[in-house]
């Protein structure tokens, strides 16, 4: 794994208490995390209030781009210079032990602190919608028609650096192994779990001679 990019930081926000050997410092899983998932959770306080809103995102470099409606209170909260914190969790297993308190999840999480900046520019922002949507389908931004001025005005896009961030792992079987819990007659292990895109399912109005793209067939896994 390469090692030329700075570390993840370390600040009071970002340490990693509870299991701690958990914690990654390489700024490359980071990255990894956020590449592979495409849902995020962003949190924010809106009139007092803690309010947190699932989206879809994407990065370029050490950027976070997350959009939105110009009426959703959560981003107009973030717009106005308010700290969001934002999560993203790639659920890798359950992990089935002999004790109920042994039970737990493999997974790797990315948890980002910081103020996002709302991005006004128009072509700043289509180039913001751009990274979002080939970070959910690779080549349909060349493929589908662009947004009109209109639908830019409608959308809002924020920009979140990668400045303070962290990220937590598990992997690997029960804990129980070495405890008496090893004895009891029970089946402990790991139960998989992976994300796959099916097979596209076109719009009921879409004609029959409009063939499924090469970029969407090759996400099909």
């Amino acid at each position: 794994m390469s090692t030329s990019s700075p570390p993840l930081s370390s600040t009071e926000r970002t340490q990693v208490r509870r299991h701690s050997e958990r914690a990654r410092t390489d700024r490359q899983e980071l990255y990894a995390v956020l590449d592979e998932g495409r849902v995020c959770h962003v949190g924010v306080v809106v009139d007092g209030h803690p309010l947190v809103m699932p989206t879809g995102y994407g990065r370029l470099g050490d950027t976070l781009y997350l959009h939105g409606s110009s009426a959703n209170r959560s981003m107009q909260a973030a717009a106005d210079g308010i700290g969001v914190c934002v999560t993203v969790t790639l659920l890798d297993g359950l992990v089935l032990a002999r004790s109920v308190f042994n039970h737990s999840m493999n997974y790797r999480s990315a948890v980002i602190f910081g103020a996002a900046r709302q991005i006004e520019e128009p072509a700043e922002k289509l180039a913001a919608l751009r990274v979002v949507t080939e970070h959910l389908a690779p080549g349909q931004w060349e493929a589908v028609r662009q947004p009109t001025r209109k639908e830019l005005a409608a959308t809002m896009a924020l920009a979140l650096p990668l400045d303070e961030a962290s990220v937590k792992v598990r992997s690997g079987p029960p804990r129980d192994g070495d405890t008496p819990d090893a004895e009891l007659p029970v089946w402990a292990g790991v139960l998989p779990i992976r994300q796959v895109i099916d097979e596209p399912i076109p719009a009921p109005d879409v004609p029959d001679d409009v063939d499924i793209p090469e970029h969407i067939r090759r996400l099909v896994h």
